[in-house]
């Protein structure tokens, strides 16, 4: 978490959306810890935004119809917006870009200090590697998720083909069934396991002739997402418009954060 303001300086405001599901009880809990630095001023729906102007920024882990809505009001109010919603189609991820030219935006597929970190060493791995390891991403979530694969595994996957240098070419092969023939050369599969209560489990699998290499990162419970989640709202506000992630926030990037693209 971020420590404590200066002697004086209020809290930073937050505008909720979702505050009833998962996250956003996990996100308010979070803030309340630490009355100094956070403070919930406003729960709101997803069509609803009254008094956003109350608020420094908006947290929104609710659900991916609301992302429209939501940026529309950010946009509008100049707010800038953290949003940690996944399941996005394409047109719906092209809206999230056109409104970062707009507000500032920290759009990521998980807000984890340690699976960001799982980011980077992901990357680092598949280039000190090379191109003869096999790689496979393999997720777990709880029989609740409604999305498959998790966001977090499409990064990894979008991670290992941008660090294969592969780019549309990547064979992205979600589950395999039948006679499916051997890997092509371009090859990244990707594995979701729903059950239980699981928060999320992700492994990247580098597999070669006679070795493999294998990076896990296990969530037990919703707390590292809502610490990191708030840590990039308070990170954010003040931030030029542009589209970032939670490596521009942690600053694993070898370049000045000057946002990316979808």
């Amino acid at each position: 978490m971020n420590p404590s303001p200066p002697p004086g300086k209020r809290p930073l405001r937050v505008a909720l959306v979702g505050a009833p599901g998962r996250m956003g009880q996990a996100i308010e809990a979070c803030a309340k810890r630490e009355p100094d630095a956070y403070e919930i001023a406003l729960r709101l729906g997803r069509e609803d935004f009254t008094g956003l102007e109350r608020a420094d920024v908006v947290i929104d882990f609710s659900a991916p119809a609301a992302t429209a809505p939501v940026l529309a009001a950010c946009a509008a109010a100049g707010k800038p917006l953290v949003l940690g919603t996944t399941g996005h189609s394409a047109s719906e991820r092209e809206g999230i870009a056109a409104a970062s030219r707009m507000i500032p935006i920290v759009f990521a597929a998980n807000f984890s200090v340690g699976v960001n970190t799982l980011f980077w060493l992901t990357r680092q791995a598949a280039r000190m590697l090379g191109p003869t390891f096999d790689l496979e991403v393999i997720e777990t979530h709880h029989r609740l998720k409604k999305d498959a694969p998790s966001g977090t595994a499409r990064r990894l996957v979008e991670i290992l083909a941008e660090a294969r240098g592969l780019g549309d070419s990547a064979d992205a092969r979600h589950g395999r069934e039948g006679l499916v023939g051997a890997r092509t050369a371009g090859e990244i599969g990707g594995h979701a396991v729903r059950g239980g209560d699981v928060v999320g489990e992700h492994t990247v699998l580098f597999a070669d002739l006679g070795e493999r290499v294998e990076l896990v990162h296990r969530a037990t419970n919703r707390e590292t997402f809502a610490a990191g989640a708030l840590r990039a709202a308070a990170w954010l506000v003040g931030r030029s418009p542009a589209l970032y992630d939670m490596e521009d926030v942690l600053g694993l990037r070898s370049t000045p954060a000057d946002g990316h693209s979808l």
